[in-house]
């Protein structure tokens, strides 16, 4: 039995939680699960955002699945990550038909380094207007994440990996990267391997997003561009993510808390539900999760989708309808 740590959070995240449970219960899995709160309610109503005893809850979990942080998420989701050692980030971006997006045909995965550069919070002010951030790469974590996106490309049958640095500009901790990179691929002759400029990067995947297949990139940029493919494909409705170390692992979607909505039963579900299957095929059930992200593109490409996607269903509605998909 494997035991999944649910953390609902703030806003939407209660709402769209409670549709990818629902999705999970339609199977017999052998889940138990165990709530549990974070967020910024929680550190209103307790003084922390993120509580000892959740806390401690994921670091005994088989998985944890998240919802949405609000103001607090530097305080929840990033110090989960960096608690439970997850490494690497894992964001795919692809189209849906009956999505509206710039392309028609994107299959793109973005592999994060998820535990240091600038996310580490290293800030001080050094004087009244002058500030400073101290960006922290290191050899270690950059082979890490390389193999790991190597590795990913090997096992879903992709064919190239791409790096996006800015080695031009900061030559010590973008060069390093780069340079980790482009050694871990010569151990991966079947995977072809290029590297880009942040910027250019950004640019090809606006011109022509079918040039990547799978980007390993370091902890801003890969935020950054990650909801730059999310973009290209939709929208954040669509974007999930999975959080993954060597003994613990974290689900989520991409999208925060969006209190504008929040409590109007309108969210879009579908980035916790594909977060879901994400977890379904990181424990080896790949046709269930198969099966389940087929009946949301059968949903969706049937127009029975909240408002973001074009249609006029609740949050609910869209999930009966997934789940009527199912069969």
């Amino acid at each position: 039995m494997k035991k999944i740590v649910v953390i609902p959070g703030d806003g939407i995240g209660k709402e769209v939680m409670n549709s990818a449970l629902r999705i999970l219960e339609s199977f017999d899995l052998p889940f138990s699960y165990e709530f549990a709160e974070a967020g910024d309610e929680t550190k209103e109503r307790t003084g922390h955002a993120l509580p000892e005893d959740t806390l401690e809850a994921c670091k005994n979990s088989s998985a944890v699945l998240f919802g949405a942080a609000g103001e607090s998420a530097a305080e929840v989701i990033v110090r989960l990550r960096r608690e439970l050692s997850t490494f690497a980030n894992i964001r795919p971006a692809k189209t849906f038909k009956g999505v509206k997006s710039l392309y028609d045909d994107v299959d793109i995965v973005i592999v994060r380094e998820n535990t240091e550069c600038l996310y580490l919070g290293l800030e001080f002010e050094i004087n009244s207007g002058v500030t400073e951030a101290i960006r922290v790469i290191t050899e270690k974590a950059s082979e890490k994440i390389a193999k790991f996106a190597f590795e990913l490309a090997m096992r879903e049958k992709r064919r190239r990996v791409t790096a996006l640095h800015k080695a031009n500009v900061m030559k010590k901790t973008c060069g390093l990267f780069r340079d980790v990179c482009r050694r871990v691929s010569k151990n991966y002759p079947e995977i072809e391997f290029n590297d880009y400029y942040i910027d250019a990067g950004c640019m090809y995947l606006v011109l022509d997003p079918w040039r990547f297949d799978v980007i390993v990139t370091t902890n801003m940029f890969g935020d950054i561009v990650s909801d730059l493919s999310a973009g290209i494909v939709g929208g954040l409705g669509l974007a999930p993510s999975a959080n993954i170390g060597d003994e613990h692992s974290i689900f989520e979607p991409v999208h925060g808390s969006a209190p504008d909505i929040a409590g109007k039963g309108i969210a879009n579900p579908s980035a916790m539900i594909l977060s879901a299957t994400m977890m379904l095929k990181h424990f080896g059930y790949l046709n269930i999760a198969l099966k389940i992200e087929r009946a949301l593109e059968k949903t969706i490409t049937n127009g029975k989708t909240t408002p973001d996607l074009g249609g006029n269903l609740s949050t609910e509605e869209m999930t009966d309808e997934i789940i009527k998909n199912l069969d």
